[in-house]
């Protein structure tokens, strides 16, 4: 019998609630899972979690702040000395921001993420013709109107305005990628509304029903398809 390749994998925000999930789902496929959090107490604990379920083997901890280009770094150097490689990425890590309009989260959840200036909207549209610099442009611009106060005069989405530019922007630079990358499998994917403290458990669906897409995207075989969006494990327009 042909030996099978070890596979290692690192979830980002992987303490709790989805990232969690999935660090439990694939560890119990046998790859070997890198749990990451900001918290290393709450890092440790989770991996202790997932040890209790017998998990051992394929789980360790290390500390990892996605916004501190040290503690990337750190990781970085951590996944070539112990594993050599890493081959599934999981971008889980998140916060909320502020509390906001609930049935506009929901919405955003269920991948009816609308942004409603035309000119980004018009932007992001074109995928011939995305490049990072114009997804930048954007996000620069928002940020400026943002400062100025100037949202609802420009045609930003009313409500929860950053959480749905930055969907869109990760929708965006997940096609840029997959055509920048072509021998990586790049997805992104919209769990679903998930019962997580991220939105103070008012979702409707558990963490493990969450956690299932994107542990079949994380899984998929070499020739899975790459720069697509999916909600929940549907195929959906970005």
């Amino acid at each position: 019998m042909a030996e099978v390749t070890k596979r290692y994998a690192v979830v980002t925000g992987g303490n709790k609630g989805i990232g969690l999930e999935i660090c439990k789902q694939v560890a119990s496929k046998g790859t070997m899972v890198v749990l990451t959090a900001r918290d290393e107490k709450r890092g440790l604990e989770a991996v202790e979690k997932l040890k209790d379920l017998g998990l051992s083997g394929n789980v360790v901890f290390h500390q990892l702040d996605v916004a501190d280009p040290a503690s990337v770094a750190s990781l970085v150097d951590f996944v070539k000395t112990q594993f050599g490689k890493v081959d599934i990425l999981v971008n889980n890590a998140g916060i909320g921001g502020v509390k906001g309009d609930f049935e506009a989260l929901r919405a955003a959840a269920f991948g009816k993420v609308n942004v409603s200036n035309e000119w980004a909207k018009a932007v992001l549209s074109d995928a011939g013709n995305l490049t990072e610099d114009k997804v930048d442009e954007i996000l620069s611009q928002y940020m400026k109107d943002f400062k100025e106060g100037s949202l609802q005069g420009k045609g930003w989405p009313a409500f929860m305005s950053a959480y749905i530019l930055s969907k869109a922007a990760m929708n965006a630079y997940t096609r840029i990628l997959a055509k920048k990358y072509i021998n990586f499998i790049i997805n992104c994917v919209c769990p679903g509304f998930v019962k997580t403290d991220i939105n103070f458990n008012s979702g409707i669906i558990s963490v493990e029903e969450g956690a299932e897409s994107p542990v079949r995207l994380a899984l998929l075989p070499n020739n899975g398809p790459s720069g697509l969006f999916f909600v929940r494990k549907e195929e959906s327009e970005f």
